[in-house]
């Protein structure tokens, strides 16, 4: 089975321009994802997904593999299914699996990566999975920069929203408080397929990508990670971050610090 990571990265954020190579301890915030990434025993390979030459040339100044895609794509997942497909008519194959790591997840681990892959190849009917993890504060909970889920007994996403889901206005002093987390692997035949449904009324309003999945009647399975992890949206994103990772073991690997 082939699996490939794919990071999608472009300079032109709305709320943060230019985050992709924004310095964390020294280092771009695309190679703090790009090595971390590249740690992961599943992956068999790792590259960029970008429309940006100034990514595309700081992705190889330090080692990493780029694909260069159209300047049109709005969602993170055409940009990907682009690079897929490139990279499947240069390695005359086809991909069995892609995980898509956010540009802007400078914490992510292997491990992730790992948990995120396994219910796939534990299980053929699953087709996309998504991390989750626990929020600690209400001040995460509320932030519309955070996308919230709630999820059955079954492990699948019931709902996503930016909005604080579950309500903890009920009276219940134990509200299950998860976000999204986005290291996305997709069946290659899925992602395709999903990229080919139409935008949903509820995926425009929750501003959320996998409502598309939930309003066609299917099924994104949710895989609960332990890690400490934090997206970067905001430069004040940035500052939280770069504080989060002092010390962090695996940075010290591939910066070279003992």
């Amino acid at each position: 089975m082939t699996i490939i990571g794919i990071i999608p990265a472009r300079m032109g954020s709305s709320r943060f321009p230019g985050k992709p190579l924004a310095k964390i301890h020294g280092i771009s915030m695309i190679e703090h994802v790009y090595k971390r990434s590249a740690m992961s025993k599943s992956l068999d390979d790792i590259y960029v997904a970008t429309c940006d030459t100034e990514i595309k040339e700081a992705v190889e100044a330090f080692g990493g593999k780029v694909v260069m895609t159209k300047d049109t794509h709005e969602r993170a997942s055409d940009r990907v299914a682009e690079a897929m497909m490139k990279l499947e008519e240069e390695m005359n194959e086809k991909i069995d699996i892609v995980v898509m790591v956010q540009g802007d997840e400078p914490m992510v681990t292997p491990e992730m990566i790992e948990q995120s892959i396994t219910p796939m190849l534990k299980d053929s009917s699953i087709n996309v999975v998504n991390l989750m993890a626990r929020m600690k504060t209400v001040e995460e909970f509320e932030d519309p920069n955070e996308v919230k889920v709630v999820v059955g007994l079954d492990g699948n996403a019931l709902y996503f929203s930016r909005e604080p889901i579950p309500s903890r206005k009920k009276g219940v002093a134990d509200v299950s408080m998860f976000k999204q987390v986005c290291v996305i692997p997709f069946r290659r035949d899925y992602l395709l397929k999903f990229n080919s449904m139409p935008e949903t009324p509820l995926e425009r309003i929750e501003s959320v990508d996998m409502m598309r999945i939930l309003e066609n009647g299917e099924q994104v399975r949710m895989v609960m990670t332990d890690a400490e992890t934090l997206s970067v949206d905001t430069p004040e994103d940035l500052e939280r971050v770069s504080k989060l990772m002092n010390g962090d073991e695996l940075m010290y690997q591939y910066k070279g610090v003992s």
